[in-house]
């Protein structure tokens, strides 16, 4: 996984003040494979409760890291477990939970 444990804990952090505390980070994509190098940051946030504007609570969650982290591609998917979508699942098995 190629994420520093400063930016894991400024990722769960920022998660938990923003989403509460039964949220759950994940991290997929290039980020993942060790032999990569560079790409954006692929985040999933799960939540067992629901999440109205989920494209809105999103950006903002993203908007909120990237002022915390600098200048980073963060993209923001959100599964409340109301509207399943395959790449949730896609995350679960290939991502890695922070």
């Amino acid at each position: 996984m190629r994420l520093s444990d400063e930016y894991i804990s400024v990722i769960v952090c920022a998660a938990h003040q923003q989403f509460g505390d039964d949220v759950q980070v994940w991290l997929f994509g290039s980020r993942v494979d060790e032999t990569r190098r560079g790409g954006d940051i692929d985040l999933m946030i799960e939540v067992k409760h629901r999440v109205a504007n989920k494209p809105h609570a999103a950006s903002e969650f993203a908007a909120s890291l990237q002022y915390q982290l600098g200048d980073q591609k963060i993209d923001v998917i959100i599964d409340d477990g109301y509207e399943r979508q395959p790449i949730h699942a896609v995350v679960r098995q290939e991502g890695r939970r922070l």
